[in-house]
């Protein structure tokens, strides 16, 4: 039997105890083998002023992520400088990887999949895992006229949590998976807001990703400051 990944994406700016969590709540609920974490690479013309540059964020995954066997790290986009399509991320992944590849995305990003490039063959090509996030509605998948008929009661036992799992065929050989998480309320820009301020992120960052933001001076941390509880 082939091993089964997940693929979880993002800029990871920084990754955080909520990314840990979510990868360790769907590995186990799918289940899957093992989770790949794929940073994103720097914009090629850096459009986005917070974001620390990618050779820094692959090392804080690779510092958060120490210790759990099951999670693994790619470095297939942070050494790329060209816009990274999922499509093309996939077709290379499927590539190199040997298991049955399963792409974990937010429930507010896969909403915008109509945008994607070739977004039709992509739900062909591989599995997809969307995640609930707060503040965002099972029912805006609603409007995507390319996912197949699925029954509105379906989608409404999702939005008032009736239902925590729904599996939808999405060609003869991959699936689309919609997993009702309990809702995970770090986020990275908050992060980035507090320690910008010198303010305390003990509670959402592993220790080492802490030092290492510390030491390097990101997201206008001092070195030497520490932001942890005395």
């Amino acid at each position: 039997m082939s091993m089964r990944i997940g693929i979880l994406g993002g800029t990871f700016n920084p990754i955080h105890l909520g990314h840990i969590h979510i990868a360790n709540q769907t590995q186990k609920l799918l289940p899957l083998d093992q989770v790949l974490f794929l940073p994103s690479g720097d914009p090629p013309h850096k459009s986005a002023e917070s974001l620390a540059p990618a050779h820094h964020r692959l090392e804080m995954v690779r510092l958060a992520i120490e210790g759990h066997d099951q999670f693994l790290l790619s470095d297939q986009e942070t050494g790329s400088r060209k816009k990274s399509y999922t499509i093309d991320t996939m077709q290379n992944l499927m590539q190199a990887l040997q298991g049955e590849l399963w792409f974990m995305v937010g429930l507010d990003a896969f909403q915008d999949i109509a945008s994607w490039k070739s977004a039709v063959k992509l739900l062909s090509l591989t599995n997809f895992v969307v995640l609930s996030r707060p503040g965002h509605s099972f029912l805006k998948l609603l409007s995507i006229p390319f996912l197949p008929p699925i029954a509105r009661s379906q989608w409404h036992a999702l939005e008032t949590g009736d239902m925590d799992r729904l599996d939808v065929p999405t060609s003869a050989t991959t699936t689309l998976v919609i997993l009702r998480l309990p809702p995970c309320h770090i986020s990275a820009s908050a992060i980035r807001e507090k320690i910008g301020q010198g303010q305390d992120v003990s509670d959402w960052l592993p220790p080492t990703v802490e030092s290492y933001i510390i030491q390097h001076h990101l997201f206008g941390a001092k070195k030497g400051e520490s932001s942890s509880k005395t």
